[in-house]
């Protein structure tokens, strides 16, 4: 990220330097008014210096307007730049659930090399040019803003020690809480329609807390830290007038030198001050920075990749085994099974045999933990994900459209013919119902599709997996929300993809669907019980028990 925004830091370096170049107009003009202008009595002198300091302190703030722009323009740039990558590595994340806080850490790290912190951090250099100026001026004036320097900076390092472990426990509590949040949110029918409010916001509350209370202990802190060093800044930049008062009484400096000193000392501070005050901000930005890095190392460590054809939808399952991040017993074991092109498979199996997490690493949106999933021979974890995914079709169990028109959805928001996205509408069964809706292809859809029956959106969400005449479409439970025409619609598409030589996998108990597969296979507790044609599988399951194995069975 700071690579990419490099000449911007440089300009922005540089304007500093002009910057505080030009603060040096102050202490410069005090000298010469008391040393010069005040003894030789010249209100000529006088005029033009204060022209000549008006002139310099104009050229400041022009300078300081522009440096805050361009820092601005970085933060635009690593946005157009950065912004996209960021959430491809977010989708492509294998871990699940709700992730939208790692886009939030991008904006707090973006939004902070915009503000006052940053402009402190690039001015902070600065301040051992301002001590030397200070021992310039005199030895013993440059020791005491040498020692004043040291105790602020020392302060700053035990405001971080103090500070930094309440404020981690707080962001890791914000972290929390706002993935609760949005899972709470993606769920407000199921909360709404069984009372579940006071209990949920028992639940919500319960971060949340913790997050604030650990707010309170860090921003208590960190404001007793901020008015201790504005209280030692300020005494400091008014003792040192003192001790130059003292320095002029003896006669050892002059009064110029004594303003200069005070004014050279505050300024050479004023970078520490600014930096305790955001320093929160630099935590937040830093913990979002190590987050952001962590997460797009791992989408970079992967290294450029042949596209390879467009398969003929072969597919190869070789001792897939799975087992979930924290859990002992696998979902998956050494499940194995190969299918031809334009071969329909149908997966069947109790609830919980692991058929969704097999339909998940067949189109390669989850990691196998041992084994592998090929298609035409290569490991899906071979393939680029956008180039597999262009000659793939899913349809998940639980259906998500996204907020956009029917048409948009269909086409996978991509820049197609609108005769395919008809064309799979039409396969889907779902045309006529499109066109009665009051925008038809155009009318949106809303959050989620909330504005769409369950089986709308199934059915939409068929029309998505078959648009582009996809080598491999896998269905997990397409008829759950399917009347019988549905239904109807459903076999009518499975039969034009067989048509077509497209390879189907179906996850379903339905006899009309079932009822169109060449092979069926049976999952149990992660194995595979039963592999092979349709007639021989049933067969198998429907033949009836011997007696004695009953007897056996319950004696």
């Amino acid at each position: 990220m700071l690579k990419l925004c490099q000449s911007h830091y440089v300009t922005a370096a540089m304007f500093s330097l002009a910057i505080n170049l030009l603060y040096l107009a102050g202490p410069l003009y005090m000298l010469q008014v008391y040393d010069r202008v005040i003894s030789s009595l010249s209100e000529t002198t006088l005029v033009m210096l204060t022209m000549a300091l008006l002139l310099a302190f104009a050229a400041l703030a022009g300078l300081d307007t522009v440096r805050a722009k361009v820092l601005t323009r970085t933060s635009i740039r690593l946005d157009r730049n950065i912004a996209p990558c960021v959430m491809t590595a977010i989708i492509d994340r294998s871990a699940g659930g709700a992730r939208g806080h790692l886009l939030r850490d991008f904006d707090t790290f973006r939004q902070f090399i915009t503000g006052t912190g940053v402009h402190a951090i690039l001015d902070l250099p600065w301040t051992p040019i301002y001590i030397a100026v200070i021992f310039c001026l005199h030895p013993t004036l440059g020791g005491f803003a040498l020692g004043s320097s040291i105790i602020l900076i020392l302060m700053a390092v035990f405001n971080e020690w103090i500070v930094k472990h309440p404020l981690s426990e707080s962001n890791e509590a914000a972290s929390k809480n706002y993935s609760f949040t949005e899972m709470s949110l993606r769920n407000t029918e199921v909360v709404r329609a069984m009372g579940m409010t006071a209990g949920l916001l028992r639940r919500w509350s319960r971060d949340r807390g913790r997050m604030l209370e650990r707010q309170v202990t860090a921003s208590d802190r960190a404001a007793m830290m901020q008015s201790l060093i504005r209280f030692l800044r300020l005494s400091m930049q008014s003792l040192i007038l003192g001790l130059g008062a003292y320095l002029v009484i003896e006669r050892l400096a002059t009064a110029g030198a004594m303003f200069a000193a005070s004014i050279l000392l505050g300024r050479a501070l004023q970078p520490v001050e600014q930096i305790v005050a955001s320093w929160r901000g630099l935590v937040s930005a830093r913990v979002a920075f190590l987050r952001l890095r962590e997460l797009l190392a791992g989408a970079q460590a992967q290294e450029p990749r042949l596209t390879l054809p467009r398969p003929e939808g072969g597919l190869s399952v070789e001792a897939l085994s799975y087992a979930a991040p924290g859990m002992s017993k696998p979902i998956l074991r050494g499940v194995s099974f190969q299918i031809e092109p334009g071969e329909v498979l149908g997966i069947i199996g109790p609830s919980g045999a692991g058929k969704s997490t097999l339909a998940r690493h067949i189109v390669g949106v989850q990691a196998a933990s041992a084994g592998a999933v090929r298609i035409d021979g290569a490991d899906v974890s071979s393939w680029i994900k956008t180039s597999l995914g262009q000659h793939l079709g899913y349809l998940p169990q639980d259906v998500e459209l996204f907020a956009d028109s029917v048409a948009a959805n269909i086409c996978r928001f991509n820049d197609g013919e609108d005769s395919e996205v008809t064309l799979a509408a039409r396969m889907a069964g779902v045309h006529d119902m499109i066109l009665r809706l009051p925008a038809g292809y155009d009318s949106q859809v809303g959050e989620a599709g909330a504005v769409l029956s369950g089986g709308y959106r199934q059915r939409i969400g068929l029309a998505r997996a078959v648009y582009g005449n996809p080598s491999l479409v896998v269905l997990d439970e397409p008829s759950s929300n399917l009347d019988s025409d549905g239904d109807a619609a459903l076999a009518a598409c499975i039969m034009q993809l067989k048509k077509r030589g497209t390879t189907v996998i179906i996850i379903s108990h339905r006899p009309a669907t079932i009822g169109v597969v060449d092979k069926i296979l049976v999952l149990r507790e992660g194995v595979v019980e039963m592999f092979g044609p349709r007639a021989e599988i049933l067969a198998r399951l429907t033949r009836p028990v011997p007696i004695h194995a009953v007897r056996e069975t319950t004696g």
